[in-house]
């Protein structure tokens, strides 16, 4: 159901943003760290798992796109929001939080593009196969 979708949304938002707050008080700065992106990690590993796992239909996927094609004009909504000059005269523990998230999204990003298996070689096995050329051969016998 479409329903399921939105709702590891909402989880993973409130999951990132408790996560924000309380990286926040564990480095004293009296504002959210990163809630949004940590939140933004935590839908991308909960996807993969379940997916993996066979737990996440097509029809569940659609109420996480719906959102995901909606996310870029509510970052830009709640980036207007934000003061980014306060934050940068607050002390450099602003760019190191914001240096820190980057990194960690980086390398999971990374890490779960190293985990996925990829398909390339076994189609082009299965086209050789079944007796297919595949399209760059085809190009090269002009």
């Amino acid at each position: 159901m479409v329903i399921f979708g939105t709702a590891l949304l909402a989880a993973c938002y409130l999951a990132g943003i408790w996560a924000g707050e309380a990286l926040a008080v564990l480095i004293g700065v009296k504002a959210n760290v990163g809630g949004v992106g940590i939140a933004m990690i935590f839908l991308i590993a909960s996807q993969h798992f379940l997916k993996t796992k066979g737990l996440f239909p097509a029809e569940t996927e659609k109420g996480v796109t719906f959102w995901a094609m909606m996310y870029i004009p509510v970052v830009v909504a709640m980036a207007a929001t934000q003061n980014v000059v306060v934050a940068v005269k607050g002390g450099p523990i602003a760019l190191l939080s914001a240096l820190g998230s980057f990194l960690l999204c980086f390398g999971v990003v990374a890490l779960i593009n190293r985990s996925m298996q990829r398909q390339a070689p076994q189609d082009e096995a299965d086209a050789s196969a079944a007796g297919l050329t595949p399209a760059t051969d085809a190009l090269k016998s002009r």
